[in-house]
């Protein structure tokens, strides 16, 4: 048996995600990430299993911009000021563009991209009570209403 690809086992509905799918399109499924328990943290895959940029077609890439700007204006309306956008083409997964929101407690990790990391591995080891993976959960409920309504 091959590897299982995560994002394939999420945008297909096999894995339950934290507040279960904030928007699906005909290309992409955006999600709050499965590893790291921060607000928000909202991961866009393709369904198609690509690996980047290059590899979408016309229609996957005519939708991706309007996507990730509607994705955005929902986290800046449930008060997310900054983000940190990413995505990595070394993956054994397919493509995932990674929206993480920037907080004031990620302040003592740095204020660049090499702060991304450090502050993704403590909200995993240090913040996933369940109270704080209902507030994650409860925040995606936020977004996915906006999402719907807009």
């Amino acid at each position: 048996m091959g590897v299982i690809c995560l994002s394939c086992e999420i945008v297909s509905g096999r894995k339950e995600v934290t507040g279960g799918p904030l928007c699906e399109t005909d290309h992409f499924h955006a999600h709050q990430d499965v590893a790291y328990p921060v607000p928000g943290l909202v991961i866009v895959a393709s369904r198609r299993h690509i690996k980047s940029f290059v590899e979408m077609d016309g229609g996957e890439a005519q939708e991706f911009l309007p996507l990730i700007q509607k994705i955005r204006r929902a986290q800046s309306a449930v008060g997310i000021d900054s983000v940190y956008y990413f995505y990595n083409e070394d993956t054994k997964h397919h493509f995932n563009f990674w929206m993480v929101p920037r907080y004031p407690w990620m302040a003592r990790f740095g204020k660049s991209i090499e702060a991304v990391r450090p502050a993704l591995i403590h909200a995993r080891d240090h913040m996933a009570s369940a109270d704080e993976i209902s507030f994650v959960a409860q925040m995606a409920a936020r977004l996915r209403r906006i999402l719907v309504d807009n």
